[in-house]
């Protein structure tokens, strides 16, 4: 099956990133002609939050947004950014909050900035009914009281790029969040216990995506003359995750995408 047969969904690209702005149409080409029917662009500051809804605004059907504050913007979370994020979050093109949560690896904002900024957004998720689009890096305990303040009042969650271990994962399935795998899980030196976890992942829980521009596959063959992932390579890691299961590319690629438009409201 070629790979524009798969109608895959990439429910995380950073495409409001500089380094899409040279050939940015072609990018969106290059992933329709590799099977990406649509993509959901990540949201991770008020400026890329206001450009992501942008995007969607300007390629409807194709492109949607995500309206947040990832936690190494955290320190900059005001009551203009939650205004904004609010008002983001209220029209069509927005299809959740986020991303949001914890990242103590980095700490390029104070744990108690961080913290804040989580609860303001998912604030913002239980006012107004979408999805949440979540990330944490470090700061597991942290970022579980957080999401069990809300538990049960929030409508879905995923916890996008998870590259953790199998009590984090087990927590996280046992609190009914969806999971988002990368290329992460084509790296053989950091991702090699994805490949066993994928397989812990109900078929109505998984969702895949590139995080582009980062976490370019490092299995691709050949390899790119850059660094830069983009979504075209999202049947790459479809490929890879179904491997991992025991599935047929197909059918991972159909049931990642039923996930997708059902979290996403697409």
């Amino acid at each position: 099956m070629k790979d524009a047969a798969l109608a895959l969904i990439d429910i995380g690209a950073n495409l409001t990133h500089e380094s899409f702005r040279p050939d940015f149409d072609a990018v969106l080409e290059r992933a329709r002609a590799h099977g990406v029917d649509q993509v959901v662009v990540t949201g991770a500051s008020a400026g890329s939050s206001r450009a992501a809804h942008a995007l969607a605004q300007a390629h409807p059907g194709f492109l949607h947004a995500t309206a947040g504050v990832h936690p190494h913007h955290a320190h900059e979370y005001d009551d203009a950014t939650d205004e904004l994020l609010r008002q983001l979050v209220a029209t069509p093109e927005v299809k959740a909050v986020g991303e949001t949560g914890l990242d103590y690896y980095r700490n390029y904002s104070p744990h108690a900035a961080q913290v804040a900024a989580f609860e303001r957004q998912l604030a913002i998720a239980l006012d107004c009914g979408k999805p949440l689009f979540l990330h944490q890096r470090d700061a597991h305990a942290d970022f579980l009281a957080c999401l069990d303040a809300v538990r049960g009042r929030i409508a879905r969650a995923v916890v996008h790029c998870f590259t953790g271990e199998r009590a984090e994962l087990v927590d996280y399935l046992d609190r009914d969040c969806y999971i988002g795998i990368t290329g992460w899980i084509c790296d053989e030196r950091r991702g090699q216990h994805l490949r066993e976890l994928v397989r812990l992942v109900p078929a109505d829980r998984l969702m895949i995506e590139t995080d582009a521009p980062y976490l370019l596959p490092r299995d691709l063959h050949p390899k790119p003359s850059h660094r830069r992932n983009e979504p075209m390579y999202l049947a790459h890691v479809c490929a890879a995750v179904a491997a991992a299961r025991g599935e047929t590319i197909e059918q991972t690629a159909a049931s990642t995408r039923a996930n997708s438009r059902a979290f996403f409201t697409l």
